[in-house]
């Protein structure tokens, strides 16, 4: 039987996700990276298999689309049959609007792209960890497994140049909330961690435009956020810091929770 604490992590080859793998094999879970692609670029130049293997854990990466809802049964089959077990599900990946527009230049094709990974893929791919981690409920010894959704502030503050993306974060909070709920009795806790500002590829295109707001004061803490500080919120809830907390709320956004006069 393998003892060994297993993660999946989405959207993991760069950005939050990738700091997110890193951190949960430096505390000795296993990986399993879901992404698009593997190949690196130059913003994130770094050889993730080597680096989690470094940790003395093991790392499968899976090349696919989370939006390709009938291919999740055979990633969660391939996992279950290399591990035999899902401890923690980090359900990190998402996507930009095709193009920053006016709400009322919205358009289809950008709505159901965001919407297919951000909310409706990850809606699925959550569905079918769950029940795969309701079958190891009372098997394996020690077993709390935990499902965290890496919303937005967005879910909350509204953007008129990619309502899509806003509206996609929303109905993703209410998801983690839902299956938090419907989860609680059975022994996994399921979490929101809601980035603000955080220094990514995505946040790339905009950078001074936020560099313009933050010297202004829109951040209480003055400062960008880090990938790493979305991390360290992952690793405390996987390693249990918060099992009687389940449903709550993390914001990591240097205060832009904090209602201001």
């Amino acid at each position: 039987m393998n003892t060994t604490p297993v993660a999946i992590v989405t959207g993991a080859n760069r950005g939050i996700g990738c700091s997110i793998a890193l951190a949960l094999s430096a505390e000795g879970y296993n990986i399993i990276a879901i992404d698009l692609s593997f190949e690196t670029t130059g913003a994130q130049d770094i050889d993730l298999k080597s680096l989690i293997e470094d940790s003395g854990v093991r790392f499968l990466p899976l090349q696919a689309d989370i939006s390709d809802i009938q291919n999740h049964q055979r990633l969660i089959s391939e996992i279950i049959e290399e591990f035999g077990r899902i401890d923690v599900l980090v359900n990190n990946a998402g996507v930009a609007p095709l193009k920053r527009l006016d709400i009322l230049e919205t358009t289809t094709e950008s709505f159901d792209q965001v919407l297919g990974v951000n909310l409706c893929g990850t809606f699925f791919l959550t569905q079918a960890v769950a029940k795969t981690m309701l079958k190891n409920i009372g098997k394996l010894p020690d077993y709390r497994p935990k499902i965290i959704f890496i919303t937005s502030i967005s879910a909350e503050v509204s953007s008129l140049n990619r309502a899509e993306y806003c509206i996609s974060k929303a109905g993703l909070s209410m998801a983690a909330k839902v299956f938090a709920d419907r989860l609680a009795d059975s022994g996994i806790n399921v979490y929101e961690i809601r980035p603000g500002i955080i220094q990514t590829d995505m946040t790339s295109p905009v950078k001074d435009k936020y560099d313009k707001l933050i010297a202004e004061g829109l951040i209480p803490q003055n400062r960008w956020g880090l990938p790493e500080d979305v991390a360290k919120v992952v690793v405390a809830l996987a390693k249990g810091y918060f099992d009687y907390s389940t449903g709550m709320i993390f914001d990591v956004s240097g205060g832009m929770n904090i209602q201001r006069l």
